[in-house]
């Protein structure tokens, strides 16, 4: 076959494309446990900081304070009742839920034990200003009170709506703070820019309301928030 013409040209442009496209295959196959490990790794460690732990703890580390304070990563329903149980350092059942099972009613719930007392880790889902923004909120054992919090997101920008990552002073704004009024009926904790009540509201980020909103919303809404588990934080 002549190496000018254009039958040689596009057989060559093909085989290339082809083995290309088989190399960039085995890579990721070959990678990809490790990136499912990382990733799990640090929805752990994601956790494991909404209950105040060591932001600069080892993985090692990390893994051991898991099996130590997670109790069960359980399943719920929309009424509060547990469809699937967790176990001690569990992986298999609540904690491999997401957004769109949130929103679907399969809530995750992590009963955990810090310093011989009950808590409890919710995942929560919203948006922000660029893309969608999460978090796991902590509550003491009375389940109305906020032991800690954890917000991530994938887009925001820094100095700004990223703060609400980045920022591990403005995250320790929200302990102690109420979810509810007077009745526990709505989950009312709010970001404000001016702060009234300041049992139940926490100071914006400066340059990031709209993204703040967004915590809000993962606060109160029904849809992916913290208000689709009234019915288990009004148990006893």
């Amino acid at each position: 076959m002549k190496t000018n013409s254009n039958s040689y040209t596009i057989i060559y442009s093909i085989i290339l494309v082809v083995v290309v496209a088989f190399l960039l295959a085995f890579v990721f196959q070959a990678l990809k446990p490790a990136q499912d490990i990382n990733v799990q790794l640090d929805k752990q460690k994601q956790i494991l900081f909404a209950l105040n732990q060591d932001r600069d703890m080892s993985n090692e580390t990390a893994l051991k304070l898991w099996n130590e304070i997670v109790v069960a990563d359980d399943i719920l329903d929309k009424d509060g009742n547990v469809v699937t149980p967790g176990k001690q350092g569990g992986l298999d059942a609540g904690f491999k839920l997401n957004s769109k099972d949130a929103k679907a009613g399969e809530l995750a719930l992590f009963r955990c034990k810090v310093d011989g007392k009950d808590k409890y880790v919710i995942p929560v889902y919203g948006n922000g200003l660029w893309g969608p923004i999460s978090g796991f909120i902590a509550l003491n054992e009375d389940k109305a009170t906020i032991f800690g919090v954890y917000f991530n997101h994938e887009g925001e920008t820094a100095g700004l709506g990223a703060e609400i990552k980045d920022n591990a002073d403005w995250q320790a704004k929200f302990k102690g703070k109420s979810l509810f009024g007077e009745k526990k009926d709505n989950v009312v904790l709010s970001v404000l820019k001016k702060v009234e009540d300041s049992k139940t509201q926490v100071d914006g980020v400066t340059g990031a309301t709209l993204t703040c909103n967004g915590v809000t919303d993962m606060f109160q809404s029904d849809n992916g928030g913290l208000q689709a588990y009234i019915k288990f934080l009004q148990q006893n």
